[in-house]
């Protein structure tokens, strides 16, 4: 006997998708932490943008703050204000992992992937936003 599933609407899979790319984020800078060198770099004032400054933490935080905004703004925004947000900030993320990926070790191109095929599937599933019938 077939199982009843409910449909999911787009809002609540694109809100999911941010909130599990957000995570692989998180999780993708804490192994980092792991690579030998990166913890005395990090006391030594190194951060992922060069030296360590108010200004480079502000940027790498509006950074993560963006999937962690995109969760609640998926969900409230109006339909056209947030398909269109969704595009653009998908399109963004994605361009910007893929600066990233270049001489990264193996956990991070893998968590990177996953993120792309997430930042993807955004794309995919704002592009397609279901259209109201007449």
């Amino acid at each position: 006997m077939p199982l009843h599933d409910l449909k999911i609407h787009v809002r609540f899979k694109l809100s999911a998708l941010w909130t599990a790319i957000m995570f692989c984020y998180v999780y993708g800078d804490f192994w980092g932490l792991y690579r030998p060198g990166n913890l005395r770099d990090i006391l030594e004032g190194m951060g992922p943008l060069g030296p360590t400054s108010q200004g480079s933490l502000l940027a790498v935080s509006v950074l993560l703050a963006v999937p962690a905004v995109m969760i609640f703004l998926s969900l409230v925004l109006p339909p056209q204000a947030a398909r269109w947000l969704n595009l653009l900030v998908g399109v963004a993320l994605t361009g910007i992992v893929l600066v990233t990926l270049p001489g990264a070790w193996t956990f991070y191109v893998f968590m990177s992937l996953v993120e792309i095929a997430m930042q993807l599937a955004v794309i995919g599933y704002a592009w397609r936003w279901p259209r109201q019938t007449p």
